[in-house]
């Protein structure tokens, strides 16, 4: 069977890439091969560049009124194509249709925030601020910004995390998707002009190595770039392109942990541990992978997540029946089932071993089962770096302060949550946590779209998060405008050194 080469988009257009260079794209359920994407030259890159540049000027100009309609309407072409990005997100990534779904509402939730961009782009201003002096500020769009997308969400990223307030606030949008999983985006980038009707070059999407990428880092056309991936490439990113002028959200690796505290309700905090930690095959910044538990309850509790994990079913993506589905590709479940090993090798207990699982009918698929490894102890890097798999570990521990020594430190704060039925260590935690997203009994911690993805340390590089309104200041600068009208009085005074906006009594 041949295979579908790709192809990228530029002003607009779906081109041919003159490279050499392509990368497969998988159905992680079953192995196969289901599309090549180009690793887009430099000069192609430049090219999408070029086009969001020339967009740029009728864009920025667009009313507010009419981009907001705009964005209303492309709210409602996401709804439309739910079902159809649902299948392909679970095929290219491995997420179960649930999952998938999700992904893809994810991406609908900030649309229906830049829906809003008229009222949350508003600035100040103020009358008689001094004696005839009237001063004004207001939210100017950036220009072009870059977004370098990381494969595991491949609808909410670029196009909820990246696109909405980038649009809707008047810049214009270079989007790199990742080469895993292009083909969720690609699908929503076709929508976007077919049924979007939005003007040409307002968003554009090459596929490309980190090579090609460095392009978005320089090129004093890219005004910010917003990234999504590990933090050695994080650190990166930040630091070029901060040296050359540029805006940077960079949001980077985790390892989130979870307090389990001996008055927790048990069951329920359990069910949600195995949501947050299963979920996505892992494949998620916002998972649960580390569970630290009060030694007083610690086997009872190992035992409860152990029999859940184990009921757990796994199976194709696109099964309706899966709860799990695989990971994204080879290599990928190589480097997961690596890590389980080294956690053995570093002397943690194998509870749960989900290495050698086979699914009937998908032997071929890239699946890695529920894994739990118990007594996890300090310095254990199995413990402390970011797996990004189905993989628990477990780090018991005597009370709440040498638990909360333990989560505070590790190098990432991107989440972090507590179970407990106590008031008191509830906001003890929510207090002293270095966790930007916070859970009290919630697994996972992600704020709605109205609120900031707010990592903390190693998690996160930049000065404003993405989404809510530090995303809106990221996509805009202030301008601030002060204004005087000369009237008989004024023209008669001599003009001082502040021209009048010093005033004194």
């Amino acid at each position: 069977m041949s295979v579908e080469r790709k192809q990228y988009c530029v002003d607009g257009q779906w081109k041919d890439s003159k490279t050499d260079k392509w990368m497969e794209v998988t159905d992680s359920s079953t192995g196969e091969v289901i599309a090549e994407v180009p690793c887009c030259t430099v000069d192609e890159v430049e090219e999408a560049i070029a086009s969001a540049h020339a967009a740029f000027a009728e864009w920025s100009q667009t009313s507010l009124s009419k981009r907001t309609q705009m964005m209303f309407k492309w709210r409602d072409i996401l709804m439309d194509h739910l079902d159809e990005l649902t299948v392909l997100c679970a095929k290219e990534l491995g997420k179960n249709l649930a999952e998938a779904r999700g992904d893809v509402l994810k991406a609908i939730e900030p649309t229906e925030l830049a829906c809003a961009t008229p009222f949350i782009s508003q600035g100040t201003a103020s009358l008689q601020v001094t004696t005839g002096f009237d001063t004004a500020s207001y939210r100017m769009p950036l220009g072009v910004v870059a977004g370098i997308v990381p494969f595991n969400f491949p609808a909410m990223i670029p196009w909820g995390w990246m696109v909405p307030l980038a649009v809707a606030t008047g810049n214009t949008v270079v989007l790199k998707a990742a080469s895993y999983t292009p083909l969720t985006s690609m699908r929503i980038m076709e929508l976007f002009y077919t049924e979007g009707g939005f003007p040409k070059g307002v968003v554009n999407l090459v596929t490309c190595s980190r090579k090609e990428s460095e392009l978005f880092l320089t090129d004093p056309r890219v005004k910010a770039v917003t990234f999504v991936g590990s933090t050695e490439i994080g650190k990166h990113i930040y630091s070029v392109a901060a040296a050359h002028g540029k805006r940077v959200q960079a949001q980077c690796e985790a390892k989130n942990h979870a307090l389990v505290l001996e008055d927790c309700d048990l069951e329920s905090s359990v069910n949600a541990i195995i949501n947050s930690t299963y979920g996505c095959a892992g494949m998620r910044c916002m998972a649960l992978p580390v569970i630290v538990v009060q030694e007083s309850i610690a086997d009872k509790f190992v035992a409860l997540l152990k029999e859940k994990a184990m009921a757990l079913k796994v199976g194709c993506a696109y099964d309706p029946e899966t709860q799990l589905g695989p990971v994204v590709n080879a290599k990928h479940k190589e480097s997961v089932c690596n890590w389980i090993q080294k956690g053995i090798d570093e002397g943690a207990e194998l509870v749960l071993d989900g290495r050698d699982i086979v699914v009937p009918g998908y032997e071929n698929g890239f699946f890695v089962g529920p894994t739990i490894l118990d007594h996890v102890k300090p310095g254990m890097s199995v413990g402390d770096r970011e797996i990004f798999g189905p993989v628990t570990v477990i780090k018991r521990v005597k009370d709440f302060e040498e638990g909360l020594a333990i989560m505070n430190a590790n190098p990432f704060a991107n989440g972090s949550v507590i179970f407990t039925q106590s008031g008191y260590y509830a906001r003890q935690f929510e207090l002293l946590t270095d966790g930007g997203m916070v859970g009290v009994n919630v697994g996972i911690p992600v704020p709605s779209a109205y609120f900031p993805f707010s990592g903390n340390k190693d998690s996160f590089y930049g000065d404003q998060h993405v989404l809510g309104l530090d995303g809106v200041r990221f996509y805009t600068r202030a301008k601030t405008v002060t204004k005087h009208w000369y009237d008989e009085h004024s023209r008669k005074k001599n003009i001082d050194t502040w021209e009048g906006t010093v005033e004194r009594i």
